[in-house]
């Protein structure tokens, strides 16, 4: 009898540890991972992701393709134009000025809307002295939707971490750096 007590003893433990069922419902089974061997290289800086904010694609002025998320980790400043905007024309040398200021260390990007004349946004990129920034080309509005902007000339501030922050102009160039020292860098 002790012997079939025994030899039951170590067949369920066997089994059990021998067992690949499923675990019982609700209850994770837990497991290790490993990566899949791939050919690429290992990366020196971790992949950011970019914040919903940033996952946008649009044109530029001249045509090419831009791709928000570029932007991501990155302080960046949003000005939203209208090419006819008497208060947008006054303040483009403003923004051209914090633009050069900042350099590489704040990404500019001017997104034109409002207006349905891409050679009158040209033109008031060439006026005001800001061709040094990336300008989009927002005819479409979609941009303006998607950033929740409802008039020109408007702000968006948005931090490496991708938090943001609104502001209407118009801005001069002290008011300018000011945000975005507060709430870019």
């Amino acid at each position: 009898m002790k012997m079939f007590s025994l030899s039951l003893s170590t067949l369920a433990v066997v089994l059990t540890a021998c067992g690949g069922g499923a675990a019982e419902p609700g209850i994770a089974a837990s497991s290790a991972t490993v990566p899949a061997p791939t050919s690429a290289a290992p990366s020196k800086a971790p992949v950011k992701k970019a914040p919903a904010l940033l996952r946008f694609r649009g044109a530029k002025l001249d045509g090419t393709a831009f791709d928000g998320e570029s932007l991501a980790g990155r302080p960046v400043v949003l000005w939203f134009w209208a090419p006819w905007c008497p208060k947008c024309q006054a303040e483009g040398p403003a923004v051209a000025k914090a633009a050069r200021k900042y350099g590489d260390k704040v990404a500019f990007v001017g997104v034109a809307g409002l207006d349905k004349d891409k050679a009158a946004m040209a033109r008031f990129v060439s006026r005001t002295g800001t061709s040094g920034i990336v300008h989009l080309d927002d005819r479409t509005g979609a941009l303006y939707k998607h950033f929740k902007v409802t008039s020109q000339s408007s702000y968006l501030f948005v931090n490496p971490e991708g938090g943001s922050h609104p502001a209407v102009g118009p801005l001069d160039e002290a008011t300018l750096s000011s945000l975005i020292d507060e709430h870019a860098l």
